[in-house]
């Protein structure tokens, strides 16, 4: 298991997220109001995706699982796993 992920680049257009060698792909991603971002974990090990302070939480999903979150507001919208916190991805969300 890797010790760091990866730091947020510069967020791309994309509404999938790949979870993949303990780290989220793309780390940062930009979408539009009423977007709904998937996420799919394709490691063995199970992850979250976890708002750090914000409205959404997955709980624990197992390798092919998938979790889906509809973005109403405009904003930034930071997240990790909880599971393993050095894992961190951010979502911004223009009009």
């Amino acid at each position: 298991m890797p010790k760091a992920a990866a730091q947020p680049g510069k967020a791309v257009a994309a509404n999938t997220v790949a979870i993949k060698n303990f780290a989220f792909a793309p780390a940062a991603v930009t979408v539009r109001v009423g977007t709904t971002v998937t996420w799919t974990n394709t490691d063995e090990e199970p992850h979250t995706v976890s708002a750090t302070s914000g409205p959404f939480h997955s709980g624990a999903l197992i390798n092919g699982a998938t979790y889906r979150y509809t973005f109403t507001k405009p904003g930034q919208y930071q997240y990790l796993c909880t599971i393993h916190p050095f894992m961190h991805g951010n979502v911004v969300v223009t009009q």
